[in-house]
């Protein structure tokens, strides 16, 4: 491939691992298991460490299969740099681990996948307080701002309501503010919305969902746009400022969320999630088509209370949608009229699979207040909108004519 030109989005991936030396000629990076590497001589060993040269230290640090990853990563998101982690949760946890100090404030989105809430709960407990805002509205961001707020944190699409976050002009807001600007991005991912768009700082992608996309690898990635100014950042050890300034957020944060706290991923499901993401952006386009069928078709249905998908025209950021993304995605959930038993209901279906994923080529279903969101009790999902019949839905690339079939017959 020539370098110097800019390719589409699925051919850059296609062809990613080849821009760099790939050993005997082979077309995917091959999957290195080894943990240590050797040197021949000591002194380049010591210089590896030392971060004068380039090179691999111990397994739980970086790996040449991770790293083949987080360069397709890094062109999917037209991003500086990428670091990946075992899990997504272990890339937003590497936020707190790598970045913040006791005493930080952090302003979140309030409509968040159940297992992050969780997560900033825990860091409010350890000294660094979150305040919880409705993200559809800047001016709500904006009122939550402390002196000591380092971190904004918002989910594009969020799981499982589909509201969709003010991203611009939150972006706009931290820009002009100085303060760490994250998207996690997962519920677009990068085919169909990149946040360096909108001024994010930092991107999340849980790797597991779309962009895997078949449900056989767990992992989380963390790209740095290049857009934060890291010499503004009161956090930032003496040490990692031997780095250009650029650099400096992703070399603590590969040293003190990765290093330190050991989330790293393994390079079997590097190779896994490398490989599923050749074929992303024809998924997301399949699923993200099946799942506005299946929302219109929903939707016009007199036994469903309610839908909520950004395609629909009533959902309250369908024009910020349809500004901002290629398409709508492949999640939406739906309320059931009184007197439909959501677990009566989901035990007709024939095709849609009840089990806990995003992004799957086939289609999941999961009832949300009982499972996923169990945990927070009635009055925290009541908060956020979340009622006792809503049905998640992660669609898949099946035939539509299946799925419509499917999800109308099980209405009785």
């Amino acid at each position: 491939m020539d370098k110097a030109r800019k390719f589409g989005f699925t051919t850059t991936i296609l062809h990613s691992d080849r821009q760099k030396a790939i050993e005997h000629g082979s077309l995917h990076k091959p999957i290195h298991t080894a943990v240590a590497y050797g040197y021949k001589d000591a002194r380049e060993l010591a210089e590896v460490f030392q971060g004068k040269k380039p090179g691999y230290r111990y397994g739980r640090q970086g790996n040449p299969t991770v790293s083949a990853l987080e360069d397709k990563i890094t062109r999917m998101e037209d991003g500086l740099v990428t670091l990946c982690f075992s899990t997504g949760m272990a890339a937003i946890g590497a936020l707190a681990q790598g970045l913040l100090r006791a005493g930080d404030h952090v302003v979140s989105s309030s409509f968040l996948f159940g297992n992050t809430n969780s997560l900033w709960q825990t860091v409010d407990l350890q000294g660094m307080p979150v305040s919880f805002v409705d993200p559809t509205d800047v001016a709500n961001v904006e009122r939550a701002l402390q002196p000591n707020t380092r971190l904004v944190f918002v989910e594009t699409i969020a799981n499982p309501r589909t509201q969709v976050a003010d991203l611009e002009r939150i972006g706009a807001l931290c820009r002009e503010r100085g303060i760490l600007y994250v998207v996690d991005n997962t519920m677009t991912s990068p085919y169909l919305f990149r946040p360096n768009a909108v001024g994010a700082s930092l991107v999340i992608n849980a790797l597991t969902k779309s962009i895997a996309g078949h449900g056989n690898a767990l992992g989380g990635s963390l790209t740095d746009t290049g857009l934060f100014d890291w010499t503004q950042f009161p956090n930032i050890a003496t040490s990692y400022k031997r780095f250009p300034p650029q650099h400096w957020g992703i070399a603590q944060l590969r040293a003190k969320a990765l290093r330190d706290f050991g989330g790293a991923l393994g390079p079997e499901a590097a190779h896994h999630i490398s490989v599923g993401a050749e074929t992303m952006a024809l998924r997301i386009e399949r699923e993200s088509a099946n799942a506005l069928a299946l929302a219109k078709m929903l939707d016009a249905d007199d036994r469903i209370a309610a839908v909520y998908y950004p395609g629909l025209p009533h959902h309250p950021q369908h024009a910020i949608s349809t500004k901002l993304f290629r398409a709508y995605g492949g999640m939406l959930s739906f309320e059931l009229k009184p007197g439909i038993d959501c677990f009566d209901y989901m035990n007709r279906l024939q095709i849609a699979v009840p089990a806990s994923n995003l992004g799957d080529t086939r289609t999941l279903v999961i009832p949300v207040a009982h499972t996923i969101f169990h945990e927070m009790g009635p009055e925290r999902r009541a908060s956020m909108g979340i009622a006792e019949s809503l049905i998640r839905v992660s669609v898949g690339i099946e035939d539509t004519e299946d799925l419509l079939e499917d999800f109308k017959q099980a209405l009785g």
